[in-house]
């Protein structure tokens, strides 16, 4: 299975200390949704040194980029995420609670070494084709703003996934897996209702409340969730009340809302109800509002041809060791938290046989840490969270792994995760990533017969059509 991609593993352990330098900076900047400067810049760089033709801005969004190597095809695509989250600031190896910077940010679902791993595995296979000229073109995308900002499904919405052959990633997670199954589709739009202010005693007649708007948006969304899938999910937040005096009628008020389906094209149907709502509200307050677009991202589209492929060389190349040293912070750190002896991926991502072989797996681990691989699992699933690899599932055939970077049952968006990131553990997720990534994009680039599987698969599982949650005037925002 490893045989002709030494040349790309050899690269990849000459460059550990790049990598593991590049996850640990981006750690340190730890740049929010779009905002990713630095990181950008930093990656663009370290491609740049490395002999890769990198495009900055793709798709007028500042922070995303693409950096290329290779002629013809098969053209593969690995995707790099590298946003922070807020209100996560937290000293590295730490375990207990300890914020760098009061209120600051962090990078709680791991980014750092996502986009650290996934630059790795590109450069393995620019070595590997180095060798092997004309045997085809790697990508590395670099995608902002996966918190918050949908920047792949942006890039959906401009082709650009549409010239790929497929598309690889990654997640670091607690388990040692090959992702399968579908995923919530998600869209987020923000309502500001403007009203007119007035003394609430002395003139009440004279105001027009657009906290009352809000209010009254959210009661109709309720009786909304009667009358929709049960598969579907709506969120809100009211993210600005218009003020904190009680006899002032609030003449502003602005409310966030998140709606969610297992298929996209639903919670489009959904969304254009939602918004109906808010019309309403505004008509029965006297008031108006504005609708501001946030992002949206389209539901997973699962390829078990790719999923085998990155499968057998993860079996291959086994899973990330760990010291007695590593070993004993990962059961300290699983103290910190409940359902650290819980049963990974439960619920109903996995049939009941299925959950059975990972107990027992889990049981027999003997440490905090999954040291083991999950047997590749090939039924439905269906995992409730959301993510913009979706969008590029709809539009290539694209498949992801996860490996093991924080203790078993660890929380995920959580100061245990940022703690975890920038220690040997996070640094060893990463590299061994790229090296299954790597492997696996090889075989993809030799193998024109498990492409046009993979290919065939693809057609099948999106025949419906992609319907894009992206309106053709959006661009990304962050929210207020």
């Amino acid at each position: 299975m490893l045989e002709n991609k030494q040349a790309a593993l050899d690269a990849i352990e000459a460059r550990a200390q790049i990598i593991t330098h590049v996850a640990d900076e981006i750690w340190s900047y730890a740049e929010l949704s779009l905002q990713e400067t630095r990181s950008a810049a930093l990656y663009c760089k370290t491609l740049r040194a490395d002999g890769f033709t990198v495009e900055e801005g793709i798709c007028n969004i500042p922070t995303a980029f693409s950096a290329s190597y290779g002629s013809g095809r098969p053209v593969i695509g690995i995707l790099a995420e590298y946003d922070a989250l807020s209100g996560l600031s937290q000293k590295a190896g730490s375990l207990e609670r300890k914020e760098l910077t009061p209120g600051g940010t962090g990078h709680g679902c791991g980014h750092n070494l996502l986009g650290a791993g996934a630059m790795a595995a590109a450069m393995g296979v620019k070595a590997w084709l180095e060798s092997h000229p004309g045997s085809g073109t790697v990508v590395l995308y670099g995608c902002p703003g996966e918190e918050g900002g949908a920047a792949k499904s942006f890039m959906a919405r401009d082709g650009l996934w549409n010239k790929l052959d497929a598309a690889l990633t990654w997640h670091p997670e607690d388990t040692n897996e090959v992702a399968t199954g579908s995923s919530n589709s998600c869209i987020q739009v923000q309502y500001r209702f403007t009203g007119v202010a007035s003394h609430a005693a002395g003139a009440p007649e004279r105001g027009r409340s657009a906290l009352d708007a809000v209010e009254l948006m959210n009661i109709g969304v309720q009786f909304l969730r009667e009358h929709m899938s049960d598969k579907a999910r709506i969120h809100y937040a009211i993210t600005d009340t218009g003020g904190r005096s009680p006899n002032v009628v609030q003449p502003r008020a602005t409310v966030l809302y998140m709606v969610r389906s297992n298929h996209v094209a639903e919670a489009v149907e959904l969304q254009k109800r939602v918004d109906d709502i808010a019309k309403g509200a505004a008509l029965m307050t006297g008031t108006t509002f504005t609708r501001q677009f946030i992002d949206g991202l389209a539901d997973t589209v699962t390829n078990h041809t790719l999923e085998k492929v990155l499968y057998d060389n993860f079996a291959a190349l086994g899973v990330p060791g760990h010291t007695a040293e590593e070993h004993q912070f990962a059961d300290a750190l699983a103290a910190t938290y409940e359902g650290s002896d819980g049963v990974p991926g439960a619920g109903s991502k996995y049939s009941d046989e299925y959950a059975v072989q990972v107990r027992t797996l889990r049981k027999n681990a003997g440490h905090a840490m999954n040291d083991f691989l999950l047997p590749l699992y090939q039924g439905e699933a269906f995992k409730a969270g959301s993510t913009d690899v979706g969008d590029v599932s709809w539009l290539t055939p694209t498949a992801q792994i996860q490996v093991a970077s924080w203790p078993n049952g660890c929380p995920g968006h959580s100061w245990q995760n940022v703690s975890c990131d920038r220690t040997e553990i996070g640094h060893k997720a990463a590299v061994h990533a790229s090296k299954v990534i790597a492997c696996a994009a090889i075989d993809l680039m030799t193998s024109p017969e498990t492409l046009k599987a993979a290919r065939a698969e693809f057609e099948q599982r999106t025949a419906s059509g992609y319907v894009c949650p992206i309106p053709a005037d959006a661009v990304p925002t962050i929210p207020d």
